[in-house]
């Protein structure tokens, strides 16, 4: 997210295209050496998004995953993988759906999916990570930060996690 994000033309992106994304709870499950993985639970968690233009719009996607995999004890190895099917969008409105789908925006017939991989995970305050990773969506990848707040008690198995991320729409092809 750049400092000058009020001066463009954004759509924001949490967890992988929102202005805030709630996750919660993210559930930790040990693979086979005793690492903790987070599945982020669906159910109980939403990826909104929101588009600044003349005519703003928001909405949530309906069919996603994502996980927080780690490869040893340390914060910044972890690793966040956000999968959203471009196509699931959501915004109480079938003619703007329609629109977000089409090869104006997401083109969810050529390129499916919304992908966000991390490339490291720096933990910025007590509750607050800057996640830098690889974002794709209309086929485009590009560099961007995905800013994450948690809260809950720790060791409880249950919290909830914001993020925010927002990127210049045009930069990816987005009209």
């Amino acid at each position: 997210m750049t400092h000058q994000a009020n001066n463009r033309s954004i759509a924001a992106l949490c967890i992988a295209l929102l202005s805030t994304c709630a996750l919660s709870p993210a559930f930790p499950v040990q693979d086979t050496s005793g690492i903790p993985v987070f599945k982020v639970t669906p159910v109980k968690s939403t990826i909104k998004f929101a588009v600044k233009a003349s005519v703003p719009i928001e909405g949530t996607f309906d069919k996603w995953d994502a996980a927080l995999t780690y490869t040893s004890a340390h914060v910044e190895d972890g690793v966040l993988d956000v999968k959203i099917q471009a196509a699931s969008v959501n915004t109480g409105s079938g003619m703007k759906d329609g629109k977000l789908k089409s090869k104006d925006f997401f083109d969810a017939e050529q390129d499916p999916y919304i992908t966000f991989h991390s490339t490291k995970i720096v933990q910025t305050g007590p509750t607050t990570f800057e996640i830098p990773g690889t974002f794709t969506i209309r086929g485009v990848s590009k560099p961007e930060t995905l800013n994450l707040t948690l809260t809950g008690t720790k060791g409880s198995g249950h919290g909830e996690i914001k993020g925010t991320m927002a990127f210049d729409r045009k930069e990816y092809g987005m009209n």
